[in-house]
Parts: structure tokens; C-alpha cells; sequence
């Protein structure tokens, strides 16, 4: 129970974490002021405000992450009027600027101004408005002022200029593409490890790479390094057609035709039923140079990137919840891979984090496959979508994965109960 819950805190979390930052990147490559890049969820315990703006948090609940970006969606600070604050100001050309903003009870600022906060634009004027000391105020608010929310984050106010909306829509397309793309290639990074833990990738040759003992291949005296050149008559040049001939025997005694050290020799052997296929008991060789095991990384990745583009191809053609899964399929799955070793979890790894990525370029409103559309939207039209319209949209999206998201965990509980 503890080593699965491990397992899916640690592979969740690095896949989503892995996944955001590529968001964050390119975000402030396009101008975009993230204001919070958080790892975990739920309450903030600990924080660190880079020179740049962003405030980077860990949370409690150690279970994904997430990237607060200026402007986008409602990503808004409200204030009410007549709240409490407190105001830092700093003299600036001879009239004071707000450089620290304080909503919260939780935090103290020594020298600070408090005031009844009556009106603000921190978008276009930059300016506060309140009753100070029984008077009404009006201050000029910094460009790159902070402001401490309520729960005690402090933030990079966000001006209009370096919001998600004043980006370039190739800005927007690639800060919305990175997060699979770092998906992507945390995949491929992981099937490439993966392949070296291994010690190599399969050679498809008709030759025996090992032989293991107990089973009928071992009893009947095949050895490593012996080379099949034919199964019951047909001949295999490949260790695909080897493979598929003992298949093909449904468990009926065959004939190896081998050639061992230049001598041929032909062995008998009675196939046994392992995990619903048939089995002898031999594997094909290993090719171990240092390119063949990142070639096979590659190999691997692209694999793994075709049968999941299949499967969602299909899924869309017969839609089935059974074919879907959720935090608790994938928590089930987290401590299979927990049981089958280093090499099982990272490649769990890298499975799920392609699978992440390509169901997250599926374009609906609130996957980035949706934002991605309404940035090309934008560039076709010129001008981007109103924001009402977008939030219309987007909000399509939400209701719509979170009826999905409902449907399919209850589906995954239904089945762990039913089994």
C-alpha cells in the first residue's frame, strides 16, 4: 500500500511538474509574466520569489502542480472595496510608488501605510485609491509591485503588457505546445534510460540470445549464440518468424532445424503455455552498443507514441469507458509497475507521460489542444476571439472534462469492487 502510494506520488507528480514547466519556459520567452509555478496542491508550505517575478511554492498535497500565468483565464487579485491593506511605498521622482501591496492577516510589513481600499487598476493606470489616516489617498502602483494575497502568497502584480493576451500568437501557440512536448520528450528520455538499465535493445536475428533453465527449450539442449533456421520445415530468418512458428504449433511438438558453431542439428521441443502464449523458454539476442541503445530508446518512444495515437483514434470511433482511466486505474497501474522493479516504474514513466501529452493535444476547450486551436483561430482572423466568447468556450471544456473526469473514476472504483 505505501510503496504504491510512493510509486503514484512520484510518477504523477514528476510527469504533470515536467509537463508545467515547459508551460513556464516558454511563457516567459513570450513576454508572459508567470506569476506562481507550484508543485503540488492545496496549502502553500514553502515559497521563493525568483528576481524575476515568479514565486515558486511547494504545497501540501503532493499530487501534480500547476503555472499561474498573468491574464490567463481569471488569474485576477481582487480587492474589495473598503478591505484592509497595507501599502510599501518607495519615493520615486519626487511623488511615492506602491512596490508591496499586503491583503493578508498573516503577514506584517514594517513601515507600511495601511489603508481602506476604495478603487484600483493594476492593468492599465496602475494606481490604488482609499482612505488613509481618515483621508482619501490616490497612489501611483509600480510597474513590478508585489501584492500578498490573503493566504499569504505574494505575487507579481500583472499589467496588461505582460499578460497572456498581449503575447504573440506564436507565443501563445508555443507556450500552450511546450507542455507536451516536454511530455514528449521525458518519454523518450525515459525509454532511452530504460534501455540502457536493460543492457541493450533485441536484435531481430534467428539467433538464441539466451536460454532460461527449467523450461523446454533448456531441457532440450538449445544453447546461446544457436541460430534457427527453421521451425518444422519453414524457414526463419528473422526471430519474428521464429516466434511466430511456435505460436503457430498451438503447443504441438516441433522440429528445430540450428546451426551451432557451423554444425546443424535439429532438436525437438514441446512448447509450453505461458501468460496465454506459447513459449519455449528463449529470448532473441541483445544489440549493445551505446548508438543501438539510444537508437532504441527512439525505437521504443515512437512505438509507444503510435499504439497510444491508435488506441485514442479508436476510442473516438467506439467511445468506452472501459478504455478510459483515471487517477485510481492509474494509482492500480502505479503499483504493478512498484512490483516489477526500477525498470517497470520508469518505463510506467515514460508511458504515461506520452499519453499525457498526446490526450492533452486533443483540441478541447481547456486542453492545450483547445488553446491551440483558438490561437490559430486568432491568426487566421487577426485579432483574438472576445473575451467572453473565449471564457464561453472555455468553460464548455471544463464542465465537459469534469463530467468526464466523475464518469471514468467512478467507472475505474466500479471495477476495482467488481474484481
Amino acid at each position: 500500500m505505501i510503496k504504491t502510494l510512493i510509486t503514484f506520488i512520484i510518477v504523477f507528480g514528476v510527469i504533470v511538474v515536467v509537463h508545467e514547466y515547459g508551460h513556464l519556459w516558454w511563457a516567459k520567452r513570450a513576454g508572459i509574466l508567470v506569476r506562481e509555478f507550484s508543485i503540488g496542491m492545496g496549502p502553500k508550505i514553502f515559497a521563493h520569489q525568483a528576481k524575476d517575478g515568479t514565486v515558486y511554492t511547494i504545497r501540501i498535497l503532493p499530487v501534480g502542480g500547476y503555472v499561474r500565468m498573468a491574464g490567463w483565464g481569471e488569474d485576477k487579485t481582487e480587492i474589495k472595496k473598503g478591505q484592509p491593506a497595507a501599502l510599501v511605498l518607495e519615493m520615486q521622482q519626487e511623488r511615492p510608488k506602491v512596490k508591496r501591496i499586503n491583503l493578508s492577516d498573516r503577514v506584517e510589513l514594517d513601515g507600511a501605510v495601511p489603508i481602506l481600499v476604495t478603487a484600483y487598476d493594476f492593468e492599465k493606470s496602475l494606481t490604488i485609491e482609499g482612505e488613509v489616516f481618515g483621508e482619501h489617498q490616490t497612489y501611483d502602483v509600480d510597474h513590478d509591485a508585489t501584492i500578498i494575497e490573503e493566504d499569504g502568497t505574494e505575487v507579481r502584480i500583472a499589467p496588461l503588457d505582460v499578460q497572456y493576451q498581449s503575447a504573440s500568437v506564436i507565443g501563445k501557440i508555443l507556450t500552450n505546445f511546450a507542455g507536451p512536448l516536454n511530455n514528449f520528450i521525458l518519454g523518450l528520455v525515459a525509454f532511452i534510460v530504460v534501455t540502457f538499465m536493460q543492457g541493450g535493445v533485441p536484435n531481430p536475428i534467428n539467433q538464441v540470445g539466451t536460454v532460461e533453465k527449467g523450461l523446454p527449450a533448456y531441457v532440450a539442449g538449445v544453447k546461446t549464440n544457436d541460430e534457427i533456421t527453421s521451425v518444422n520445415g519453414v524457414k526463419t530468418n528473422t526471430w519474428d518468424a521464429v516466434v511466430a512458428q511456435i505460436q503457430k504449433s498451438q503447443g504441438k511438438k516441433i522440429e528445430l532445424d540450428i546451426v551451432r558453431s557451423g554444425s546443424k542439428k535439429q532438436l525437438a521441443i514441446q512448447p509450453k503455455k505461458i501468460d496465454g502464449a506459447y513459449r519455449v523458454g528463449i529470448t532473441t539476442p541483445l544489440k549493445t552498443g551505446f548508438w543501438d541503445k539510444v537508437t532504441g530508446g527512439f525505437q521504443q518512444t515512437a512505438y509507444m507514441f503510435t499504439a497510444i495515437t491508435r488506441a485514442l483514434q479508436q476510442l473516438f470511433v467506439r467511445p468506452n469507458l472501459n478504455d478510459l482511466g483515471g487517477p485510481v486505474a492509474i494509482y492500480q497501474m502505479s503499483g504493478q509497475a512498484a512490483k516489477g522493479g526500477l525498470i517497470t516504474i520508469i518505463s510506467f514513466i515514460g508511458m504515461l507521460s506520452i499519453n499525457l501529452g498526446l490526450v492533452n493535444l486533443i483540441p478541447i476547450p481547456v486542453l492545450d489542444g483547445g488553446k491551440i486551436v483558438l490561437n490559430l483561430i486568432e491568426a487566421i482572423r487577426r485579432k483574438p476571439l472576445s473575451q467572453e466568447k473565449e471564457s464561453f468556450i472555455t468553460m464548455i471544456g471544463v464542465v465537459f472534462m469534469f463530467a468526464l473526469f466523475l464518469a471514468v473514476t467512478w467507472n475505474d472504483i466500479m471495477r476495482l469492487f467488481i474484481r
